[in-house]
């Protein structure tokens, strides 16, 4: 009950936290919908073109928008030391990610999950394609706040450069996009292709806590 207690006085704090810097929220929104009206503009009005190409679309941009919030995703906690007391308040560093990384979905990624059926219909993608999208989203997304918690977690102990955390998630986010857009443009093979980004799925996030709990570890030890 004590360690529940905890738990739910965690994401309470989380939640004033996104709540008061929920222009840091707004703004990857901003630059979500921004840049698919440059990718429209540089298109043209080809409706047929930007049809066949807006999954893909999404989710480059649903990539590039998260990465922007991997700098806060510990670097405040550990700079004002509340890493190392939720630490002495019970929590393991491995148990510290997790709960990091729910709230990396919760609070960043979710709001995208609300913009995808603007989206959409900016990109002319058919109202058929969206369950598929969002199938996909809600699985690769919380693959990529895994990602990030990871590259997050190393970039504690490179001070010096940040794009590091950045180029990792990009890098091991290509099978996530492959089989992402596969399942909204190949839906006979829907089944098959979320159960192996499924699997992706479990395998980063038994690895998670592991990378991202020793990282925080030998960052505290060395600060």
């Amino acid at each position: 009950m004590i360690i529940l207690n905890k738990i739910i006085s965690f994401y309470y704090r989380e939640y004033k936290l996104n709540l008061s810097g929920f222009q840091d929220i707004l703004t990857n929104i901003i630059f979500f919908f921004v840049s698919i009206f440059i990718f429209i503009f540089s298109i043209g009005p080809d409706k047929e073109t930007i049809s066949s190409i807006g999954i893909g679309i999404v989710w480059t941009l649903l990539l590039l928008s998260s990465t922007l919030s991997l700098r806060k995703f510990y670097q405040d906690d550990f700079e004002n030391g509340n890493l190392l007391i939720m630490h002495l308040n019970g929590f393991s560093f491995g148990f510290i990610a997790i709960l990091k990384t729910f709230s990396h979905f919760i609070f960043v990624q979710i709001p995208f999950l609300l913009s995808i059926p603007i989206a959409c219909i900016l990109l002319n993608i058919a109202n058929d394609k969206l369950i598929y999208l969002f199938s996909s989203f809600i699985i690769g997304s919380f693959i990529l706040s895994c990602l990030g918690s990871i590259s997050s977690s190393m970039n504690l102990m490179n001070q010096r450069n940040f794009l590091i955390g950045s180029v990792i998630v990009m890098i091991f986010s290509v099978p996530i996009i492959i089989f992402s857009v596969g399942i909204a443009n190949l839906e006979e093979n829907f089944n098959s292709l979320i159960s192996v980004l499924f699997g992706i799925l479990l395998i980063v996030f038994a690895i998670n806590p592991w990378a991202s709990g020793l990282c925080l570890k030998l960052s505290l030890e060395n600060n």
